[in-house]
């Protein structure tokens, strides 16, 4: 007889509200259900994730929606209406964990700003992902995975014409770090009880792939 197979979930009983689309917030919020967590991700009604509509297809699915939100629970909920705060306030007041992945200032005007949430949940753990962090003169500036690879030294080193073959800044530079980062707050949170804002800025992360570069 087969000897039985014990699957280890170091993060059962975690809850995290995930209002991320596309790649890093969804990538990372795969690892932790992937380990246990219990993921809720909240979608636009009707269209939901961008990511639902790429190809290729099994079926009507999108495969790539869901090779990432595998293992995820999904709420349908129209951010902007009167009536969102009063379906959220109870899934906020419970959960460990809220990753989000807006333009900075997007969250706060819709009411649920880190700001905001820790007078409803002060043990949260609060992900913000974004190209160039929260604050600074490049907060708002639109960007993509070739964008920050760029402006973080990495294309430089490549071959003449050639680019990387991996959307390596959304998934080094963003999902890999805010798993570590909130890994990280959750163990200090275990200490002193308080959650945190955890800022991810997609073009910084990327610095260390032009160390690698220079080393190599």
């Amino acid at each position: 007889m087969a000897d039985s197979v014990t699957r280890v979930q170091p993060l059962s009983g975690l809850k995290v509200l995930d209002f991320s689309t596309l790649l890093p917030g969804p990538l990372a919020t795969l690892i932790l259900a992937e380990a246990g967590a219990e993921v809720l991700k909240v979608e636009r009604p009707g269209t939901g994730d961008d990511m639902r509509s790429f190809p290729p297809f099994v079926g009507k699915e999108s495969a790539l929606f869901a090779l990432l939100n595998r293992g995820k629970k999904s709420l349908a909920l129209d951010l902007k209406s009167p009536g969102a705060w009063t379906t959220l306030e109870p899934l906020v007041r419970s959960a460990d964990v809220l990753v989000e992945q807006f333009r900075p200032g997007v969250m706060d005007r819709l009411g649920l700003g880190y700001a905001t949430l820790k007078t409803t949940n002060p043990r949260l753990v609060y992900c913000s992902i974004t190209g160039y962090g929260q604050d600074g003169p490049k907060a708002n500036v639109v960007g993509h995975d070739l964008t920050y690879l760029a402006e973080a030294g990495v294309l430089s080193q490549a071959t003449l014409g050639s680019v990387p073959p991996v959307l390596a800044a959304d998934i080094a530079g963003g999902a890999y770090p805010a798993v570590m980062n909130i890994l990280m707050a959750l163990r200090r949170r275990d200490a002193n009880g308080e959650g945190t804002h955890l800022d991810i800025a997609m073009a910084e992360q990327s610095l260390t792939f032009a160390v690698g570069g220079q080393i190599g």
